[in-house]
């Protein structure tokens, strides 16, 4: 990683059109909201959309609630939450409105983009608030989130809405000025995550926010598979946004995949959660691998309790994850059908191939 250059990939950050922006909840603190509403107001004035996904709501909550720190019982979170919400978008508002801009938030649980018809609604509300000139604020709607319908954290959060408004940059700020190596310099540019990133990734030692280098290495590797480059940089560098975008060499830069999966597949195989899995046969894999349909003769072994149109990953007869895909049969019609072929010869589809991704191999 040392010594290469990230001058090439970073030219491509200037002709960024739209933003994801993710500041994380130890970010906003001080000035900090008036800091990048000016910086977003830059971005506007270029002709850039921006959409901001903003932690901070829980945090609030707990302040104004007069915890003691942050809760674990979930209905403690959900309180926090509730109490929050309302002062995280007074101060982005605050923030915006003397730069004649309109702040407008917009909040989602998991289940809203697990559903192919509330994505879609989704998607066409914040392309309607961004042909309106507003700043759409993201977040999750922690006050009713349970564990099953949470998205994680906010990196992730970020991660989907990407493929969600069609962005081409991604950029995470936090309180680190980028991925750090073993000696803790920061690292420039990274092109293969399992390999260079995934190694030096740590969890969140901040008691403030939910996600940590690991995290944002996650969200990295799902945005770029959706074609967009993301940074990961220091939210109190001053001037950190405009110069990410004016390509300078700040944070950490993981550029785009040249090949990016279609919103619906990165979808498949981002957004849904499995609900089980299938192991297959040497000869089930090697098809996979070109993309071609699972066929019940091919499957050695069922997980899980899936319906029809449910999320299954699919995996080696070594344990190694290969797919993901949406079924078309019911685990129980699957598991009778595994290994078998009809009196026609025929076998059963499993998992079509338009409903397949074949996941990147390391």
């Amino acid at each position: 990683m040392k010594g290469t250059s990230a001058d090439e990939p970073r030219v491509r950050l200037a002709h960024s059109r739209r933003i994801v922006l993710k500041i994380g909840s130890k970010s906003l603190a001080g000035d900090a909201w008036q800091r990048m509403a000016g910086e977003v107001a830059a971005l506007r004035a270029a002709k850039r959309q921006v959409v901001i996904v903003s932690s901070g709501a829980i945090a609030l909550g707990v302040q104004r609630l007069g915890l003691r720190g942050r809760p674990k019982d979930m209905a403690w979170l959900q309180a926090a939450a509730a109490a929050g919400q309302s002062t995280l978008m007074q101060r982005w508002e605050a923030a915006f409105e003397p730069l004649g801009l309109t702040a407008a938030q917009v909040l989602l649980t998991h289940a809203d983009l697990a559903d192919r018809a509330r994505t879609n609604n989704a998607r066409a509300a914040l392309e309607a608030l961004l042909e309106a000139g507003a700043v759409p604020i993201i977040n999750e709607n922690d006050a009713v989130s349970v564990e099953e319908i949470k998205f994680g954290d906010n990196d992730q959060l970020a991660s989907m809405v990407v493929p969600l408004v069609g962005a081409d940059l991604l950029l995470l700020l936090s309180d680190v000025e980028g991925l750090l190596d073993a000696s803790q310099a920061r690292v420039p540019l990274v092109r293969n995550i399992a390999s260079e990133a995934r190694p030096l990734a740590g969890g969140s030692r901040s008691g403030v926010g939910t996600g940590g280098m690991t995290s944002k290495i996650e969200a990295a590797h799902r945005a770029t598979l959706a074609g967009a480059d993301v940074v990961i940089a220091l939210a109190r560098q001053p001037g950190v946004v405009g110069s990410v975008v004016a390509g300078a060499d700040v944070g950490t830069l993981f550029p785009a995949v040249k090949q990016r999966l279609p919103a619906r597949k990165h979808w498949i195989a981002f957004t849904l959660r499995p609900r089980g899995a299938l192991v297959l046969d040497a000869g089930a894999a090697e098809a996979v691998a070109r993309n071609r349909s699972v066929l019940a003769v091919g499957v050695l072994g069922v997980r899980g309790a899936f319906q029809p149109g449910d999320s299954v990953s699919l995996f080696s007869a070594e344990g190694r994850e290969l797919a993901r895909g949406l079924a078309r049969l019911s685990a129980s019609d699957a598991a009778q059908a595994a290994g078998r072929r009809g009196d026609d010869g025929d076998s059963p589809t499993v998992v079509h191939r338009d409903d397949l991704v074949v996941l990147p191999q390391d």
